[in-house]
Protein backbone atom coordinates (compact mmCIF):
# COMPACT_ATOMS: atom_id res chain seq x y z
CA UNK A 1 0.00 0.00 0.00
CA UNK A 2 2.73 2.59 0.60
CA UNK A 3 4.23 1.46 -2.67
CA UNK A 4 0.46 2.41 -4.11
CA UNK A 5 0.72 5.79 -2.19
CA UNK A 6 4.44 6.63 -3.23
CA UNK A 7 3.02 6.62 -6.52
CA UNK A 8 0.19 8.77 -6.42
CA UNK A 9 1.88 11.72 -4.90
CA UNK A 10 3.63 11.47 -8.07
CA UNK A 11 0.80 12.38 -9.32
CA UNK A 12 0.10 15.26 -7.36
CA UNK A 13 1.79 18.11 -9.52
CA UNK A 14 -0.35 16.84 -12.38
CA UNK A 15 -3.64 17.21 -10.27
CA UNK A 16 -2.47 20.63 -9.12
CA UNK A 17 -2.22 22.09 -12.29
CA UNK A 18 -5.80 20.88 -13.29
CA UNK A 19 -7.31 22.35 -10.03
CA UNK A 20 -5.76 25.50 -10.59
CA UNK A 21 -7.15 25.46 -14.36
CA UNK A 22 -8.44 29.12 -14.66
CA UNK A 23 -11.92 27.75 -16.47
CA UNK A 24 -12.76 25.18 -13.62
CA UNK A 25 -11.63 28.05 -10.83
CA UNK A 26 -14.11 30.49 -12.51
CA UNK A 27 -17.37 28.12 -12.60
CA UNK A 28 -16.35 27.41 -8.65
CA UNK A 29 -15.76 31.05 -7.70
CA UNK A 30 -18.35 31.94 -9.61
CA UNK A 31 -20.58 29.95 -7.64
CA UNK A 32 -19.49 31.25 -4.51
CA UNK A 33 -20.97 34.47 -4.96
CA UNK A 34 -24.09 32.63 -6.03
CA UNK A 35 -24.31 30.65 -3.16
CA UNK A 36 -26.93 33.45 -1.16
CA UNK A 37 -28.97 33.26 -4.03
CA UNK A 38 -29.41 28.95 -4.49
CA UNK A 39 -29.60 29.03 0.05
CA UNK A 40 -31.80 32.02 0.50
CA UNK A 41 -34.52 31.34 -2.38
CA UNK A 42 -34.28 27.17 -0.91
CA UNK A 43 -35.54 28.95 2.78
CA UNK A 44 -38.99 30.36 1.25
CA UNK A 45 -39.45 26.74 -0.53
CA UNK A 46 -38.77 25.28 3.09
CA UNK A 47 -41.91 27.92 4.35
CA UNK A 48 -43.65 27.23 1.62
CA UNK A 49 -43.79 23.81 0.60
CA UNK A 50 -43.04 21.76 4.20
CA UNK A 51 -46.28 22.08 5.60
CA UNK A 52 -47.55 20.09 2.97
CA UNK A 53 -45.98 17.28 4.34
CA UNK A 54 -48.05 17.66 7.62
CA UNK A 55 -51.13 18.14 5.23
CA UNK A 56 -51.14 21.85 5.47
CA UNK A 57 -51.82 24.10 2.85
CA UNK A 58 -50.82 27.80 2.77
CA UNK A 59 -53.84 30.17 1.20
CA UNK A 60 -53.29 30.53 -2.29
CA UNK A 61 -51.88 34.12 -1.88
CA UNK A 62 -49.44 33.14 0.61
CA UNK A 63 -48.30 30.18 -1.43
CA UNK A 64 -47.74 32.58 -4.48
CA UNK A 65 -46.38 34.99 -2.71
CA UNK A 66 -43.63 32.82 -1.08
CA UNK A 67 -42.90 31.23 -4.38
CA UNK A 68 -42.34 34.02 -5.55
CA UNK A 69 -38.98 34.40 -3.98
CA UNK A 70 -37.73 31.56 -5.30
CA UNK A 71 -38.62 32.04 -9.28
CA UNK A 72 -37.41 35.21 -9.59
CA UNK A 73 -33.99 34.20 -7.55
CA UNK A 74 -33.27 31.08 -8.93
CA UNK A 75 -35.53 30.98 -11.82
CA UNK A 76 -32.75 33.28 -13.35
CA UNK A 77 -29.79 31.59 -11.93
CA UNK A 78 -28.34 30.80 -15.53
CA UNK A 79 -28.64 34.35 -16.18
CA UNK A 80 -26.91 35.32 -12.82
CA UNK A 81 -23.88 32.85 -13.72
CA UNK A 82 -23.15 34.19 -16.82
CA UNK A 83 -22.38 37.38 -14.95
CA UNK A 84 -20.22 35.84 -12.10
CA UNK A 85 -18.12 33.16 -13.98
CA UNK A 86 -17.40 35.89 -16.69
CA UNK A 87 -16.20 37.79 -13.71
CA UNK A 88 -14.46 35.32 -11.98
CA UNK A 89 -12.44 34.58 -15.64
CA UNK A 90 -11.84 38.05 -16.01
CA UNK A 91 -10.25 38.06 -13.10
CA UNK A 92 -7.39 35.83 -13.88
CA UNK A 93 -7.18 37.39 -16.85
CA UNK A 94 -6.15 40.43 -15.50
CA UNK A 95 -3.45 39.78 -13.63
CA UNK A 96 -1.38 38.82 -16.84
CA UNK A 97 -2.67 42.62 -17.53
CA UNK A 98 -0.62 45.85 -16.54
CA UNK A 99 -2.34 46.91 -13.71
CA UNK A 100 -3.27 50.64 -16.03
CA UNK A 101 -4.63 48.73 -18.33
CA UNK A 102 -7.10 45.88 -16.82
CA UNK A 103 -10.32 44.74 -17.94
CA UNK A 104 -13.73 46.28 -16.62
CA UNK A 105 -14.92 43.22 -14.93
CA UNK A 106 -18.78 45.56 -15.06
CA UNK A 107 -18.41 45.60 -18.64
CA UNK A 108 -17.52 41.93 -19.11
CA UNK A 109 -20.45 40.71 -16.89
CA UNK A 110 -23.12 42.91 -19.10
CA UNK A 111 -22.04 41.98 -22.47
CA UNK A 112 -22.26 37.91 -20.99
CA UNK A 113 -25.53 38.53 -19.87
CA UNK A 114 -26.45 40.29 -23.21
CA UNK A 115 -24.83 37.49 -24.93
CA UNK A 116 -26.49 34.62 -23.12
CA UNK A 117 -30.03 36.03 -23.33
CA UNK A 118 -29.54 35.85 -27.50
CA UNK A 119 -29.00 32.19 -27.02
CA UNK A 120 -30.77 30.89 -24.63
CA UNK A 121 -33.80 33.16 -24.78
CA UNK A 122 -37.02 32.43 -27.12
CA UNK A 123 -39.16 35.47 -28.08
CA UNK A 124 -42.69 35.21 -28.30
CA UNK A 125 -45.60 37.36 -29.29
CA UNK A 126 -49.48 37.29 -28.00
CA UNK A 127 -52.53 38.48 -30.60
CA UNK A 128 -52.29 41.96 -29.42
CA UNK A 129 -48.36 41.43 -30.63
CA UNK A 130 -47.35 42.10 -27.16
CA UNK A 131 -43.47 40.61 -27.12
CA UNK A 132 -42.39 37.80 -24.32
CA UNK A 133 -39.79 36.65 -23.36
CA UNK A 134 -39.58 32.47 -22.81
CA UNK A 135 -37.76 32.30 -19.37
CA UNK A 136 -37.68 28.44 -19.29
CA UNK A 137 -33.89 28.37 -20.11
CA UNK A 138 -32.46 30.74 -17.82
CA UNK A 139 -32.79 28.97 -14.28
CA UNK A 140 -30.87 25.71 -13.75
CA UNK A 141 -31.43 24.55 -17.22
CA UNK A 142 -29.50 26.75 -18.78
CA UNK A 143 -26.51 26.65 -16.73
CA UNK A 144 -24.21 24.67 -18.91
CA UNK A 145 -25.23 27.40 -22.00
CA UNK A 146 -23.95 30.26 -19.36
CA UNK A 147 -20.67 28.71 -18.68
CA UNK A 148 -19.67 28.30 -22.36
CA UNK A 149 -20.88 32.02 -22.75
CA UNK A 150 -18.86 33.10 -19.62
CA UNK A 151 -15.90 31.59 -20.85
CA UNK A 152 -15.94 32.81 -24.54
CA UNK A 153 -16.74 36.78 -23.60
CA UNK A 154 -13.84 37.62 -21.33
CA UNK A 155 -12.02 36.07 -23.88
CA UNK A 156 -13.10 38.36 -26.62
CA UNK A 157 -11.91 41.43 -24.08
CA UNK A 158 -8.81 39.89 -23.06
CA UNK A 159 -7.32 39.83 -27.12
CA UNK A 160 -8.70 43.42 -27.28
CA UNK A 161 -7.11 44.61 -24.67
CA UNK A 162 -3.89 42.69 -24.57
CA UNK A 163 -3.55 44.16 -28.36
CA UNK A 164 -4.93 47.68 -27.81
CA UNK A 165 -7.85 46.55 -30.34
CA UNK A 166 -9.73 49.61 -29.27
CA UNK A 167 -11.38 53.41 -30.94
CA UNK A 168 -8.73 55.32 -31.02
CA UNK A 169 -9.60 58.78 -29.44
CA UNK A 170 -7.40 62.14 -29.10
CA UNK A 171 -5.27 62.60 -26.25
CA UNK A 172 -7.62 65.80 -25.00
CA UNK A 173 -10.61 63.47 -24.57
CA UNK A 174 -10.83 62.73 -20.63
CA UNK A 175 -9.44 59.34 -19.79
CA UNK A 176 -12.96 57.91 -18.26
CA UNK A 177 -14.55 58.83 -21.56
CA UNK A 178 -12.09 56.98 -23.33
CA UNK A 179 -12.02 54.45 -21.03
CA UNK A 180 -15.93 53.97 -21.89
CA UNK A 181 -14.77 53.67 -25.71
CA UNK A 182 -12.64 50.93 -24.92
CA UNK A 183 -15.47 48.61 -24.16
CA UNK A 184 -17.06 49.01 -27.37
CA UNK A 185 -15.20 47.24 -29.28
CA UNK A 186 -15.05 43.83 -26.99
CA UNK A 187 -18.57 44.17 -26.65
CA UNK A 188 -19.39 44.91 -30.33
CA UNK A 189 -17.38 41.59 -31.25
CA UNK A 190 -18.68 39.81 -28.72
CA UNK A 191 -22.57 40.40 -29.03
CA UNK A 192 -22.49 40.22 -32.46
CA UNK A 193 -21.15 36.65 -32.66
CA UNK A 194 -23.50 35.45 -30.63
CA UNK A 195 -26.27 37.38 -32.51
CA UNK A 196 -25.06 35.52 -35.65
CA UNK A 197 -24.40 31.85 -33.83
CA UNK A 198 -27.59 32.17 -32.45
CA UNK A 199 -29.78 32.98 -35.82
CA UNK A 200 -27.45 30.30 -37.63
CA UNK A 201 -28.07 27.87 -34.68
CA UNK A 202 -32.21 28.17 -34.60
CA UNK A 203 -32.26 28.31 -38.34
CA UNK A 204 -30.28 24.53 -38.20
CA UNK A 205 -31.65 23.18 -35.34
CA UNK A 206 -35.11 24.79 -34.59
CA UNK A 207 -34.23 25.38 -30.95
CA UNK A 208 -31.77 27.39 -28.80
CA UNK A 209 -28.50 26.64 -27.78
CA UNK A 210 -29.49 26.32 -23.66
CA UNK A 211 -32.45 23.91 -24.97
CA UNK A 212 -30.60 21.80 -27.34
CA UNK A 213 -27.52 21.04 -24.66
CA UNK A 214 -29.92 19.63 -22.15
CA UNK A 215 -31.22 17.52 -25.05
CA UNK A 216 -28.28 16.41 -26.13
CA UNK A 217 -26.64 15.64 -22.43
CA UNK A 218 -29.63 14.03 -20.93
CA UNK A 219 -28.36 10.84 -21.68
CA UNK A 220 -25.11 11.89 -19.62
CA UNK A 221 -27.13 13.39 -17.20
CA UNK A 222 -28.94 9.99 -16.75
CA UNK A 223 -25.70 7.78 -16.87
CA UNK A 224 -24.33 10.30 -13.86
CA UNK A 225 -26.96 9.50 -11.97
CA UNK A 226 -26.15 5.66 -11.98
CA UNK A 227 -24.23 3.67 -9.80
CA UNK A 228 -21.26 3.36 -11.72
CA UNK A 229 -21.29 7.49 -12.41
CA UNK A 230 -22.45 8.04 -8.92
CA UNK A 231 -19.02 5.61 -8.01
CA UNK A 232 -16.70 7.76 -10.18
CA UNK A 233 -18.27 11.91 -8.92
CA UNK A 234 -17.96 10.94 -5.24
CA UNK A 235 -14.83 8.62 -5.42
CA UNK A 236 -12.92 10.77 -7.88
CA UNK A 237 -13.30 14.00 -5.02
CA UNK A 238 -12.34 11.56 -1.98
CA UNK A 239 -9.46 10.42 -4.17
CA UNK A 240 -8.52 13.71 -5.03
CA UNK A 241 -8.76 14.97 -1.45
CA UNK A 242 -6.94 12.14 -0.24
CA UNK A 243 -3.88 12.99 -2.40
CA UNK A 244 -4.17 16.70 -0.85
CA UNK A 245 -6.31 18.40 -3.31
CA UNK A 246 -9.21 20.19 -2.50
CA UNK A 247 -11.35 17.11 -4.27
CA UNK A 248 -14.84 19.41 -4.53
CA UNK A 249 -12.73 21.92 -6.46
CA UNK A 250 -12.17 19.68 -9.60
CA UNK A 251 -15.19 17.57 -9.53
CA UNK A 252 -17.86 20.29 -8.74
CA UNK A 253 -17.78 22.79 -11.80
CA UNK A 254 -18.66 19.16 -14.12
CA UNK A 255 -21.45 18.46 -12.05
CA UNK A 256 -22.71 21.67 -11.10
CA UNK A 257 -25.56 22.00 -13.65
CA UNK A 258 -26.58 18.69 -13.05
CA UNK A 259 -26.98 19.19 -9.10
CA UNK A 260 -29.15 22.19 -9.41
CA UNK A 261 -31.61 21.03 -12.52
CA UNK A 262 -31.49 17.35 -10.47
CA UNK A 263 -33.17 19.41 -7.59
CA UNK A 264 -35.51 21.49 -9.31
CA UNK A 265 -36.70 18.08 -11.32
CA UNK A 266 -37.36 16.36 -7.83
CA UNK A 267 -38.89 19.13 -6.34
CA UNK A 268 -41.47 19.56 -9.53
CA UNK A 269 -42.65 15.75 -8.63
CA UNK A 270 -42.50 15.74 -5.38
CA UNK A 271 -45.20 18.76 -5.03
CA UNK A 272 -47.36 16.96 -7.76
CA UNK A 273 -47.62 14.01 -5.62
CA UNK A 274 -45.12 11.90 -7.91
CA UNK A 275 -42.71 10.76 -4.93
CA UNK A 276 -41.16 7.67 -6.96
CA UNK A 277 -40.35 10.44 -9.86
CA UNK A 278 -38.65 12.20 -7.19
CA UNK A 279 -35.38 10.26 -8.19
CA UNK A 280 -32.61 11.58 -9.27
CA UNK A 281 -29.58 11.50 -6.98
CA UNK A 282 -26.85 13.48 -8.04
CA UNK A 283 -27.26 16.97 -5.78
CA UNK A 284 -25.85 19.37 -3.40
CA UNK A 285 -27.09 17.48 -0.52
CA UNK A 286 -25.91 14.15 -1.91
CA UNK A 287 -22.61 15.38 -2.12
CA UNK A 288 -22.85 17.46 1.58
CA UNK A 289 -25.17 15.12 4.08
CA UNK A 290 -24.68 11.63 2.76
CA UNK A 291 -21.12 10.90 0.10
CA UNK A 292 -19.08 13.28 2.45
CA UNK A 293 -21.29 12.93 5.73
CA UNK A 294 -18.85 15.02 8.09
CA UNK A 295 -16.78 16.23 5.25
CA UNK A 296 -15.24 14.42 2.19
CA UNK A 297 -14.66 11.03 2.70
CA UNK A 298 -17.54 10.74 5.16
CA UNK A 299 -15.07 11.37 8.56
CA UNK A 300 -18.00 11.77 11.12
CA UNK A 301 -17.91 8.68 12.29
CA UNK A 302 -13.93 7.98 12.39
CA UNK A 303 -13.95 11.50 13.85
CA UNK A 304 -15.76 10.23 16.93
CA UNK A 305 -14.04 6.43 16.75
CA UNK A 306 -11.12 8.18 17.36
CA UNK A 307 -12.81 10.98 20.22
CA UNK A 308 -14.36 8.38 22.20
CA UNK A 309 -13.09 4.85 21.02
CA UNK A 310 -8.73 5.76 20.99
CA UNK A 311 -6.54 4.19 23.11
CA UNK A 312 -4.17 6.39 21.52
CA UNK A 313 -3.85 9.72 23.70
CA UNK A 314 -2.60 11.65 20.24
CA UNK A 315 -5.42 10.42 18.43
CA UNK A 316 -8.38 10.89 20.93
CA UNK A 317 -6.69 14.14 21.20
CA UNK A 318 -7.46 14.98 17.34
CA UNK A 319 -10.73 13.42 17.41
CA UNK A 320 -12.14 15.54 20.46
CA UNK A 321 -10.52 18.51 19.35
CA UNK A 322 -12.29 17.95 15.32
CA UNK A 323 -15.29 16.89 16.62
CA UNK A 324 -16.93 19.74 16.73
CA UNK A 325 -15.81 21.22 13.14
CA UNK A 326 -16.65 17.57 11.50
CA UNK A 327 -20.53 17.93 12.88
CA UNK A 328 -20.48 20.71 10.99
CA UNK A 329 -19.01 19.42 8.01
CA UNK A 330 -15.64 21.09 8.21
CA UNK A 331 -13.29 17.92 8.57
CA UNK A 332 -9.41 19.83 7.53
CA UNK A 333 -8.84 19.41 11.42
CA UNK A 334 -9.53 15.41 10.98
CA UNK A 335 -7.75 15.09 7.60
CA UNK A 336 -4.36 16.88 8.20
CA UNK A 337 -4.73 16.21 12.26
CA UNK A 338 -4.53 12.41 12.46
CA UNK A 339 -3.02 12.83 9.29
CA UNK A 340 -5.97 10.84 7.08
CA UNK A 341 -4.92 12.12 3.84
CA UNK A 342 -2.11 10.50 2.26
CA UNK A 343 -1.95 7.82 5.17
CA UNK A 344 -1.86 4.33 3.54
CA UNK A 345 -3.86 3.06 6.43
CA UNK A 346 -7.16 4.80 5.47
CA UNK A 347 -6.59 4.53 1.83
CA UNK A 348 -9.67 1.77 1.62
CA UNK A 349 -12.50 3.67 3.38
CA UNK A 350 -11.42 7.26 2.63
CA UNK A 351 -12.36 6.14 -0.64
CA UNK A 352 -14.95 3.45 -0.65
CA UNK A 353 -16.99 4.57 2.16
CA UNK A 354 -18.36 7.67 0.29
CA UNK A 355 -19.26 5.31 -2.40
CA UNK A 356 -21.09 3.09 0.15
CA UNK A 357 -22.84 5.42 0.87
CA UNK A 358 -24.25 6.98 -1.82
CA UNK A 359 -25.34 3.57 -3.15
CA UNK A 360 -27.36 2.90 -0.73
CA UNK A 361 -29.48 6.69 -0.97
CA UNK A 362 -29.72 5.02 -4.49
CA UNK A 363 -31.08 2.06 -3.16
CA UNK A 364 -33.94 3.84 -1.02
CA UNK A 365 -35.10 6.29 -3.57
CA UNK A 366 -35.05 3.28 -6.15
CA UNK A 367 -36.54 0.50 -3.96
CA UNK A 368 -38.02 2.57 -1.19
CA UNK A 369 -39.10 5.26 -2.90
CA UNK A 370 -38.15 7.75 -0.64
CA UNK A 371 -37.58 11.16 -2.30
CA UNK A 372 -33.96 12.76 -3.83
CA UNK A 373 -33.05 15.73 -2.82
CA UNK A 374 -35.82 18.60 -3.01
CA UNK A 375 -34.19 21.10 -0.89
CA UNK A 376 -30.68 23.17 -0.92
CA UNK A 377 -29.29 23.37 2.30
CA UNK A 378 -25.78 25.19 3.72
CA UNK A 379 -23.52 23.26 3.56
CA UNK A 380 -22.61 23.71 6.98
CA UNK A 381 -25.63 21.94 8.23
CA UNK A 382 -25.22 18.81 10.61
CA UNK A 383 -24.94 15.72 8.20
CA UNK A 384 -28.07 13.69 9.42
CA UNK A 385 -30.16 16.94 9.86
CA UNK A 386 -29.51 18.02 6.53
CA UNK A 387 -30.25 14.69 4.44
CA UNK A 388 -33.59 14.96 6.90
CA UNK A 389 -34.67 17.93 6.01
CA UNK A 390 -33.32 18.12 2.28
CA UNK A 391 -35.58 15.21 1.42
CA UNK A 392 -38.65 16.67 2.56
CA UNK A 393 -38.73 15.04 6.21
CA UNK A 394 -39.38 11.47 4.88
CA UNK A 395 -39.33 8.70 7.08
CA UNK A 396 -37.57 6.82 4.70
CA UNK A 397 -34.42 9.92 5.20
CA UNK A 398 -34.89 9.19 9.25
CA UNK A 399 -34.02 4.91 8.54
CA UNK A 400 -31.30 6.40 6.09
CA UNK A 401 -29.64 8.53 8.23
CA UNK A 402 -29.05 6.17 11.21
CA UNK A 403 -28.36 3.36 8.24
CA UNK A 404 -25.37 5.31 6.99
CA UNK A 405 -23.78 5.87 10.97
CA UNK A 406 -23.78 2.16 11.15
CA UNK A 407 -22.21 1.37 7.67
CA UNK A 408 -19.58 3.82 8.20
CA UNK A 409 -18.53 2.87 11.20
CA UNK A 410 -18.12 -1.09 9.48
CA UNK A 411 -16.96 0.58 6.70
CA UNK A 412 -13.34 2.44 9.14
CA UNK A 413 -13.41 0.04 11.94
CA UNK A 414 -10.90 -2.62 10.94
CA UNK A 415 -8.68 0.32 9.80
CA UNK A 416 -9.45 2.50 13.50
CA UNK A 417 -8.17 -0.45 15.08
CA UNK A 418 -5.11 -0.94 13.16
CA UNK A 419 -4.05 2.65 12.99
CA UNK A 420 -4.94 3.14 17.08
CA UNK A 421 -2.68 -0.28 17.72
CA UNK A 422 0.14 1.07 15.52
CA UNK A 423 0.18 4.86 17.14
CA UNK A 424 -0.51 3.00 20.91
CA UNK A 425 2.93 1.43 19.62
CA UNK A 426 4.28 4.80 18.86
CA UNK A 427 3.63 6.31 22.17
CA UNK A 428 4.82 3.57 23.89
CA UNK A 429 8.53 3.47 21.85
CA UNK A 430 8.32 7.28 22.58
CA UNK A 431 7.95 7.43 26.01
CA UNK A 432 10.47 4.92 26.79
CA UNK A 433 13.43 7.27 24.91
CA UNK A 434 11.98 9.70 26.62
CA UNK A 435 12.71 7.97 29.89
CA UNK A 436 16.10 6.97 29.06
CA UNK A 437 16.77 10.15 27.52
CA UNK A 438 15.72 11.79 30.88
CA UNK A 439 18.16 8.96 33.26
CA UNK A 440 20.90 10.80 31.41
CA UNK A 441 20.31 13.94 31.59
CA UNK A 442 20.02 13.04 35.36
CA UNK A 443 23.40 11.75 35.35
CA UNK A 444 25.04 14.83 34.02
CA UNK A 445 26.08 18.46 35.86
CA UNK A 446 23.28 19.85 37.12
CA UNK A 447 25.01 22.92 37.85
CA UNK A 448 24.33 24.12 34.68
CA UNK A 449 20.96 24.54 34.48
CA UNK A 450 20.36 27.85 35.75
CA UNK A 451 22.35 29.42 33.49
CA UNK A 452 21.28 27.99 30.06
CA UNK A 453 17.37 28.48 31.72
CA UNK A 454 17.94 31.82 32.20
CA UNK A 455 19.93 32.38 28.67
CA UNK A 456 16.77 30.48 27.48
CA UNK A 457 14.22 32.44 28.62
CA UNK A 458 15.90 36.05 27.19
CA UNK A 459 16.69 34.66 23.50
CA UNK A 460 13.52 32.70 23.24
CA UNK A 461 10.66 35.29 23.19
CA UNK A 462 8.00 34.75 20.73
CA UNK A 463 7.38 37.33 18.23
CA UNK A 464 4.10 37.61 19.42
CA UNK A 465 5.10 38.97 22.53
CA UNK A 466 7.14 42.08 20.59
CA UNK A 467 6.13 45.19 19.17
CA UNK A 468 4.11 44.15 15.89
CA UNK A 469 5.64 46.63 13.06
CA UNK A 470 3.00 48.84 12.61
CA UNK A 471 5.39 51.02 9.72
CA UNK A 472 5.31 47.80 7.91
CA UNK A 473 1.57 47.42 7.44
CA UNK A 474 -0.66 49.09 4.81
CA UNK A 475 -2.25 51.87 6.76
CA UNK A 476 -0.04 52.34 9.99
CA UNK A 477 -2.56 51.51 12.26
CA UNK A 478 -2.93 47.62 12.58
CA UNK A 479 -2.22 44.40 10.42
CA UNK A 480 -4.39 43.57 8.24
CA UNK A 481 -4.72 39.42 7.79
CA UNK A 482 -6.79 37.94 5.07
CA UNK A 483 -6.96 33.70 5.91
CA UNK A 484 -7.94 31.64 2.70
CA UNK A 485 -9.92 28.31 2.36
CA UNK A 486 -11.89 26.14 0.22
CA UNK A 487 -15.48 27.26 2.17
CA UNK A 488 -14.63 29.14 4.63
CA UNK A 489 -14.52 27.04 7.61
CA UNK A 490 -10.77 26.42 8.76
CA UNK A 491 -10.21 30.11 7.42
CA UNK A 492 -12.79 30.67 9.85
CA UNK A 493 -11.49 28.80 12.92
CA UNK A 494 -8.16 30.46 12.68
CA UNK A 495 -9.44 33.93 12.19
CA UNK A 496 -11.28 33.62 15.04
CA UNK A 497 -8.16 32.23 17.05
CA UNK A 498 -6.12 35.33 15.85
CA UNK A 499 -8.93 37.93 16.55
CA UNK A 500 -9.46 36.46 20.58
CA UNK A 501 -5.50 36.71 20.78
CA UNK A 502 -5.75 40.50 19.40
CA UNK A 503 -8.54 41.09 21.79
CA UNK A 504 -7.08 39.39 25.18
CA UNK A 505 -3.62 41.01 24.46
CA UNK A 506 -4.60 44.46 23.11
CA UNK A 507 -2.97 43.87 19.52
CA UNK A 508 -3.43 46.67 16.50
CA UNK A 509 -4.40 42.85 14.68
CA UNK A 510 -7.38 42.72 12.54
CA UNK A 511 -8.18 39.18 11.18
CA UNK A 512 -10.66 38.06 8.55
CA UNK A 513 -11.70 34.98 6.87
CA UNK A 514 -13.20 33.60 3.51
CA UNK A 515 -13.04 31.11 1.11
CA UNK A 516 -10.93 31.17 -1.80
CA UNK A 517 -12.87 33.29 -4.91
CA UNK A 518 -14.95 35.60 -2.93
CA UNK A 519 -11.55 37.62 -2.03
CA UNK A 520 -10.40 39.58 -4.60
CA UNK A 521 -12.52 42.76 -3.13
CA UNK A 522 -10.66 41.68 -0.16
CA UNK A 523 -7.17 41.41 -1.45
CA UNK A 524 -6.03 45.59 -1.52
CA UNK A 525 -6.64 46.29 2.39
CA UNK A 526 -4.64 43.06 3.40
CA UNK A 527 -1.31 43.01 4.70
CA UNK A 528 -0.90 39.13 4.59
CA UNK A 529 -2.76 36.48 3.53
CA UNK A 530 -2.36 32.77 4.70
CA UNK A 531 -3.77 30.10 2.33
CA UNK A 532 -4.85 26.89 3.70
CA UNK A 533 -2.96 23.84 2.86
CA UNK A 534 -6.12 22.24 0.94
CA UNK A 535 -5.78 25.44 -1.47
CA UNK A 536 -2.07 24.45 -2.11
CA UNK A 537 -3.08 24.23 -5.92
CA UNK A 538 -3.65 28.24 -6.41
CA UNK A 539 -0.56 29.25 -4.63
CA UNK A 540 0.79 30.73 -7.90
CA UNK A 541 -2.21 32.32 -8.80
CA UNK A 542 -2.80 34.08 -5.48
CA UNK A 543 1.12 34.87 -5.43
CA UNK A 544 0.14 37.38 -8.99
CA UNK A 545 -2.98 38.79 -7.11
CA UNK A 546 -0.93 39.70 -3.54
CA UNK A 547 2.24 41.05 -5.75
CA UNK A 548 -0.57 43.41 -7.60
CA UNK A 549 -1.73 44.11 -3.96
CA UNK A 550 1.15 44.32 -2.14
CA UNK A 551 0.45 42.08 0.45
CA UNK A 552 2.60 38.83 1.15
CA UNK A 553 1.30 35.63 0.99
CA UNK A 554 1.92 32.63 3.79
CA UNK A 555 1.51 28.88 2.62
CA UNK A 556 1.47 26.09 5.32
CA UNK A 557 1.47 22.51 5.43
CA UNK A 558 -2.03 20.56 7.17
CA UNK A 559 -0.16 19.55 10.49
CA UNK A 560 1.14 23.52 10.87
CA UNK A 561 -1.89 24.89 9.94
CA UNK A 562 -4.03 22.99 12.44
CA UNK A 563 -1.73 23.31 14.90
CA UNK A 564 -1.78 27.71 14.29
CA UNK A 565 -5.48 26.93 14.83
CA UNK A 566 -5.35 25.85 17.94
CA UNK A 567 -2.16 27.45 19.21
CA UNK A 568 -2.44 31.05 17.48
CA UNK A 569 0.33 32.97 19.26
CA UNK A 570 2.46 30.77 16.83
CA UNK A 571 0.88 31.98 13.95
CA UNK A 572 1.05 35.22 14.82
CA UNK A 573 4.63 34.17 15.19
CA UNK A 574 5.08 33.25 11.71
CA UNK A 575 3.04 36.29 10.76
CA UNK A 576 4.98 38.62 12.13
CA UNK A 577 7.88 37.19 11.14
CA UNK A 578 7.31 37.25 7.44
CA UNK A 579 5.66 40.84 7.41
CA UNK A 580 9.32 41.95 9.12
CA UNK A 581 11.11 40.64 6.52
Amino acid sequence: MNAVIKQIEKAQPFFQKVAANKYLRAVRDGFIALMPIIIFSSIFLLIANVPLIWHFAWPTKVANALNMFYNMSMGVLALMASSSVAKALTDSFNLDLPKTDQIPTVGVQFTAQVSFVLVAVDTLTDKMNNLYFAVAMIGTKGLICAFLVAFIVPNVYYQCFKHNITIKLPDAVPQNIAGAFKNIIPFAISTFFFWIFSLAFRAATGTNLAAWIIQVLSPLFTAADGYFGLAIVYGAMAFFWFIGIQGPSIVEPAVTAIYLSNVELNLAAWKAGNIAGANRILAQGTQYFVATLGGTGATLVITLMFAFMSKSKELKAVGRAASIPVLFGVNEPILFGAPLILNPVFFIPFILTPIANVWLFKIFVDVFHMPGFIYNLPWTTPGTLGLIMGTGFSIGSIILAILLLVVDVVMYYPFFKAYDMQKCTEEAAKVTNDTSDSTSATATNTSTEPAASVSENNTNKTASESKIPLAKTKDGKSLNVLVLCAGGGTSGILAKALNKLAAENNLPLAVAATSFGAHHDLLSGMDIVILAPQMNAMKDELQKECDKNNAKMITTTGKQYIDMTQHADKCLDLIIANISE
